[in-house]
């Protein structure tokens, strides 16, 4: 009896042991997981603050010389060494601004299309083909737009475009001047082709998550499809939606290759949305190659520190909107 207390004893000790060692072991790979993550989060905060500094002082020498006259300027001559961002301020927020109402309302469509009514067979691979548009490169885009769509654009839309609209009161600027094919229209139409992959896709996968009692309760009251994705499908994934529509303009405010190929690279402010103009982005892509000179190569920097900001408050502002809403959600 004494053997058998003895080892019984002696294997509790071991089960206790290798218990302990276990336990000390899982608190040591906790704590190095916590430390990787947490070093993780401080390098991307780094390299951000680095990014902000490093903008900041390439342009300083523009702030310097221009101050908040850089921002209201609209004169762009190197030669003189005259520089003002608004025209390409305007550039960037409006052809941003109609991509968005354009791809939006198409997007957040086609989504319902394949979660509602696209028969079974058809959903994956009208899904494929929306998913494939978000990963060709942006060069291929405006290649396309340069050579096929802004003609197309010039030869039947915008004549079109001009001889209905250009005679409304309140319209007829928007739609003044000779069909030039390439302009600011034409870029904001290529820009919502390449966000509508984004919120088709994030719409798409947010209004799966649906539960289908709350889908099948309504259709059972008597509500139509359009009611149901109104009143049910809209407002349980509506967070989801605006922060894929707040991906797409983040896509739109950044892009650079395909708008400068259909934008038409003109320094300047036009009214009407079928002259040329140029984005922030445009312009650093055309001439930070050819800049010479502190205050020139500063002039681009400042740009891309413009547009930096533009793109921290609007997603700033969209993540507040998502906080509201889901406020407004818990009470």
């Amino acid at each position: 009896m004494t053997d058998i207390a003895l080892k019984t004893a002696a294997d509790s000790g071991i089960k206790r042991d290798s218990r302990a060692e276990a336990l000390a072991r899982f608190r040591l790979s906790d704590t190095l997981f916590a430390q990787l993550t947490r070093a993780a989060a401080i390098v991307v905060l780094l390299l951000l603050g680095g990014v902000i500094q490093s903008l900041i002082n390439g342009s300083l020498a523009v702030w310097q010389e221009f101050g908040f006259g850089f921002f209201t300027g609209t004169s762009w001559n190197p030669v003189t060494e005259r520089f003002g961002a608004a025209p390409a301020i305007y550039g960037t927020l409006v052809s941003s601004v109609l991509a968005m109402l354009i791809a939006v309302p198409i997007g957040i469509g086609i989504a319902v299309f394949l979660t509602e009514l696209c028969p079974m067979a058809l959903r994956r691979p009208i899904g494929i083909a929306v998913e494939l548009l978000a990963g060709i490169p942006s060069i291929i885009y405006g290649i396309w737009g340069l050579f096929i769509f802004a003609p197309f654009l010039q030869a039947t839309v915008q004549p079109f475009l001009i001889a209905t609209l250009g005679n409304v009161p309140g319209l007829q600027g928007l739609f003044a001047g000779p069909p030039y094919g390439i302009g600011l229209l034409t870029a904001s139409l290529v820009l919502a082709v390449m966000v509508l992959p984004f919120i088709t896709s994030i719409s798409r996968d947010v209004f799966e998550t649906v539960p289908p009692m709350l889908k099948e309760s309504a259709y059972g009251l008597g509500c139509t499809t359009w009611e149901v994705v109104r009143h049910v499908v809209i407002p349980y994934t509506r967070t989801g939606v605006i922060g894929g529509c707040m991906l797409a303009l983040g896509r739109a405010l950044g892009e650079t290759m395909a708008v400068t190929f259909v934008v038409g690279n003109a320094n300047k402010i036009a009214g009407s949305l079928l002259a040329p103009a140029t984005t922030i982005s445009a312009t650093i892509a055309n001439e930070f190659t050819e800049a010479t000179g502190d205050l020139y190569t500063g002039a681009l920097i400042g740009l891309g520190l413009i547009l930096f900001m533009i793109t921290f408050v609007v997603l700033s502002a969209a993540r507040l909107m998502l906080l509201r809403l889901e406020m407004k959600k818990g009470k």
